[in-house]
């Protein structure tokens, strides 16, 4: 249960107040009476014992650190908008300079990660923001003169902001305003809300708005099916009338994938990302005058996927992202021969963004690594100079943090498993614990980025991590990424059994101290296998994870179950029906036996808190040891500092509890 705030110890952080205008110190962490952390009253906790006070101020300190990311650019001058934290959650800053002071710009509880500015002149910025983590995203305008902040939309709906026209007066994007499930096709002038209109009605919730054409007469829209089928449809922005863009030899359900998609200065044709006829996405051409897709890279080097891309205002550059193995690579290449650029003295790591300027020869991105947090950089193309525009702070050195080794093992299929270890510091003797970490997706990689407080874990616990990318994981191909769809859900599985095979195979690790983590889908393999091979392991920590996939199907957010039922099965058709319940770790919690931590958010809209306290009553009735966090202020994952500090002290403390005893 929560407890009464009885003392303030000294740890504090900076928080702004929006209503003053001002920055001012305010403390959140709170010590009680026994010298305790004591959690703050938006958190639910049961189970959990008290926190010594001491750890915030060793373990804090792996927490207090920033990064930055990439925004966009000001159109008219040489300025990052970026999104980083200062105070409880990620807000809008401005950049004017690399290395400059960041200027904050947008003050509220709840995180602002993205925004847009006005392409003609940039005298305001448009971005998003939910409260409390419900994803029930509203658009605001911020004039840039004023600071005044507007609401665009109906402060109800979920609207997900799209691309500006070429013009620059208006804005395309999706809302679930009609029918709260269904996310039609809205554009609006954000100097004018009163323009707001609906454009075109749609059905389901995989819709997005690409691109506007150069004239714009024409909206870019692509349906995503699932992960690997998607459409593109054009459509009239008079008329809102839809026409769908096929390629030839390709029809409606031929398991085709596109990514972003953006038209050509000449109107010609799109630039597109797409694995028709192939594993990986690949960065092509559409012609839309056949049409007729044409692959632009082609041999070894259309192995990898490419994440993204961006098209130069001027037409001139197309810049995009390969996933090499989980590394990412920036290649540019020129529109007119498709001739390669070479970039000079690129940092190492994983690109989280990428944006060209209007003045078509800064390319500025965002990355992360073992030893960065996420900073923001530009590459100017006919120079060649490279700039970094962010120096992020940690309380801890990273320079030592060590890097990620990349690790394979045959599962019982004698698939190839891949996944990236990292090692304790050698001043740790012996066979080491392990900590497994599974990521959310299941259409998602882990890839090598920087692993934020879990390096307390390697640093000072003497934890080693494991971040596998199982069957189902995307960035090796499409035959991979379906391997685990529908009937195949045990088969991924089978693969984190066959990782507790292979670490007993190494003289470094310690395959009778293995705990196993995830969160979201990762949260659901947590329970999984803490349920099927729970002989396996000493303790695991769920996070926001499905304990149920059919109770899961049946309450996730209406705008999104659709898309779900195409990766986990249709919980409607009978035999899939007794399939999930068969192997829900909820319907099988007998055979979970060892202790679990459970960690929540009250608001989120795509795991019910339902399936996290559900699991926990149970373990809680059979007599097993579960602790319980759910924070009221949030959804799907922390990202407030307090509530994520709180949570990692809990599981610091749960994990010397029953990993490390």
């Amino acid at each position: 249960m929560n407890r009464k705030l009885a003392a303030v110890v000294s740890v504090t952080a900076l928080c702004v107040c929006a209503e003053m205008g001002r920055s001012v110190l305010r403390p959140y962490i709170a010590i009680a009476q026994d010298g305790a952390i004591a959690p703050a009253e938006n958190l639910i906790v049961e189970g959990v014992p008290p926190i010594p006070a001491a750890l915030a101020e060793t373990a804090g300190r792996y927490g207090s650190y920033r990064n930055a990311t990439l925004a966009d650019w000001n159109p008219v001058r040489s300025e990052m908008l970026i999104a980083t934290r200062f105070a409880d959650t990620a807000q809008l800053h401005l950049v004017k300079m690399p290395g400059g002071e960041r200027q904050q710009l947008t003050f509220f509880a709840d995180a602002v990660g993205n925004g847009k500015f006005h392409p003609n002149g940039g005298d305001y910025i448009v971005f998003s923001k939910d409260i409390g983590g419900g994803e029930w995203y509203q658009l605001y305008r911020y004039d840039v003169a004023s600071g005044d902040v507007t609401l665009l939309t109906d402060g109800k709906a979920r609207n997900l902001m799209g691309p500006w026209s070429s013009g620059g007066d208006q804005i395309a994007y999706m809302s679930t305003r009609r029918t709260g499930k269904d996310t039609d096709l809205w554009v609006m002038n954000p100097a004018d809300p009163k323009s707001d209109r609906l454009l075109t009605k749609l059905e389901g919730g995989g819709w997005g708005p690409e691109d506007w054409s150069p004239d714009d007469s024409k909206i870019l829209l692509k349906e995503e099916i699932s992960l690997n089928e998607s459409y593109l449809w054009l459509v009239d922005t008079k008329t809102g009338e839809k026409t769908a863009l096929m390629p030839a030899g390709t029809k409606r359900g031929d398991k085709v994938a596109y990514g972003d998609a953006r038209f050509s200065k000449d109107s010609k044709g799109i630039y597109v990302t797409a694995d028709s006829g192939a594993e990986y996405m690949n960065l092509a051409y559409l012609d839309l005058g056949r049409p007729e897709i044409k692959y632009l890279i082609s041999g070894p080097e259309a192995k990898w996927d490419v994440e993204r891309f961006d098209l130069s205002h001027n037409g001139m550059f197309i810049a995009y992202v390969k996933d090499e193995d989980g590394v990412s690579v920036i290649h540019v290449r020129k529109t007119a021969d498709q001739k390669e650029i070479p970039l000079r003295n690129l940092p190492a790591g994983v690109v989280t963004s990428l944006h060209w300027h209007r003045n078509g020869h800064e390319l500025g991105f965002s990355l992360t690594n073992a030893r960065g947090p996420g900073d923001c950089y530009s590459y100017h193309v006919t120079t060649g100079k490279l700039e970094r525009w962010t120096t992020s702070e940690s309380a801890v050195k990273t320079d030592a943090f060590p890097q990620a080794e990349l690790v394979r093992w045959k599962s019982f299929d004698d698939k190839e498993i891949s996944g990236f270890l990292y090692k304790p510091p050698a001043k740790f003797s012996g066979k080491r614990p392990v900590l497994v970490v599974i990521h959310g997706g299941p259409e998602g990689q882990t890839q090598p980025t920087f692993l934020g407080r879990s390096n307390y874990y390697l640093n000072e616990l003497g934890i080693a991590l494991i971040y596998p990318n199982v069957r189902g994981s995307t960035g090796y191909g499409k035959t991979f990424s379906e391997l685990d769809n529908g009937f195949k859900r045990e088969d991924t599985y089978k693969d984190i059994n066959a990782l507790f095979d292979w670490i007993g195979t190494r003289p470094d690790l310690d395959a009778e101290r293995i705990a196993v983590t995830g969160g979201s889908y990762g949260g659901h393999m947590t329970l999984a296998v803490s349920t099927f091979y729970s002989h396996r392991i000493r303790c695991s920590v769920d996070i926001v994870g499905m304990s149920n996939l059919v109770t899961f199907l049946e309450h996730t957010e209406a705008y999104r179950r659709d898309l779900r039922r195409v990766e986990y099965g249709d919980e409607r058709d009978p035999k899939m029906r007794e399939f999930l319940e068969k192997i829900a770790p909820m319907n099988n919690i007998e055979k979970t036996k060892k202790p679990m931590f459970v960690i929540a958010g009250k608001n989120d809209p795509r795991v019910p808190v339902s399936e996290s306290q559900q699991i926990a009553d149970a373990l809680k009735k059979q007599g097993t040891p579960v602790w319980l966090l759910i924070a009221k202020d949030e959804g799907h994952g922390y990202r407030k500092k307090a509530n994520q500090d709180f949570q990692f002290y809990a599981t610091v403390e749960f994990l010397q509890e029953y990993l490390l005893k």
